[in-house]
């Protein structure tokens, strides 16, 4: 159903932060076909929203600029969020998810609404997490932590990092979804090198940035020959320290070192592409 929040008098909310992969190496391949990775991984302050009131049975309203065909069923990540937490389908809860983030975008939409949804409903319910949340999704278990994480194997493998120097992404996506199955289909090599067994301290946006650069998403080259609007999204953000894309796409990010560059940017992108997707947001650190 989708619907007006505030009509269903929606009490507790959580935010669902977008998940950004500033660099993603596809390490090698697993026997049942999970891919390995190695990714830097933040959350950036821009994302859904979800709440929830008391409710005898189990009730999902969709609504928000991309609330158009996300399922309202069990294909919903935040249904399935609430299975895991009660397998035998015996507590109620109505959820309200504003859907802002574009979807199959590479920023983990689907999976911090799922992230999310387990916090609010495991203090709803009165509930513990499972430890092994990641049969919902490989970005679950890294959208339950807000600080910047290290991932590996498939997703499972969370290292903290220390925190980061302040810096601001800029999120743009030409409104075009992404298959990530067709993109690791036209994936050459599965075999790359990770990142390097330590990850530095960084004291300047600059700093990071510059590291940044002797990473790669090994997706990207795949993606474009999905999405080819993706090198005009790169070309975008010409003017940031560190310009790539994110995930399996189409989303690409650049990264600026103050609010005021960003938020310069992300309104000159959004003048030039008006059917883009763009949005400007603090890197949680």
């Amino acid at each position: 159903m989708r619907t007006n929040s505030a009509a269903l008098g929606a009490s507790v909310s959580k935010p669902a932060w977008a998940k950004v992969n500033l660099s993603l190496h596809v390490t090698g391949q697993r026997a049942d076909g999970y891919h390995l990775l190695d990714s830097l991984a933040v959350r950036a302050a821009v994302g859904d929203t979800l709440s929830v009131v008391p409710s005898p049975r189990l009730e999902l309203f969709v609504e928000g600029p991309y609330a158009d065909g996300v399922p309202l069923d069990d294909r919903n990540l935040v249904i399935r969020a609430a299975r895991l937490l009660d397998p035998d389908a015996t507590r109620g809860a109505r959820l309200v998810l504003t859907k802002v983030l574009p979807t199959a975008a590479g920023i983990g939409g689907g999976s911090a609404d799922a992230a999310t949804a387990l916090k609010l409903l495991s203090n709803h319910w009165d509930v513990p997490i499972p430890e092994d949340v990641a049969s919902l999704g490989a970005d679950v278990p890294v959208c339950l932590h807000d600080a910047p994480q290290r991932m590996r194997g498939v997703g499972e493998i969370l290292t903290p990092l220390p925190p980061l120097p302040p810096c601001w992404l800029v999120l743009v996506n030409p409104n075009k979804s992404v298959s990530t199955p067709e993109v690791f289909k036209r994936l050459v090599s599965r075999h790359n090198e990770p990142m390097p067994d330590s990850i530095p301290a960084f004291d300047s946006a600059q700093g990071f940035a510059a590291w940044l650069s002797t990473q790669r998403n090994d997706l990207e080259q795949a993606a474009l020959g999905v999405v080819p609007e993706i090198a005009a999204c790169l070309a975008a953000l010409d003017d940031a320290l560190l310009a790539r894309m994110s995930g399996s796409g189409a989303t690409c990010f650049g990264l600026y070192a103050s609010e005021q560059a960003a938020n310069h940017a992300a309104g000159r992108i959004d003048h030039a592409h008006p059917g883009w997707w763009v949005s400007a947001a603090e890197v949680l650190r």
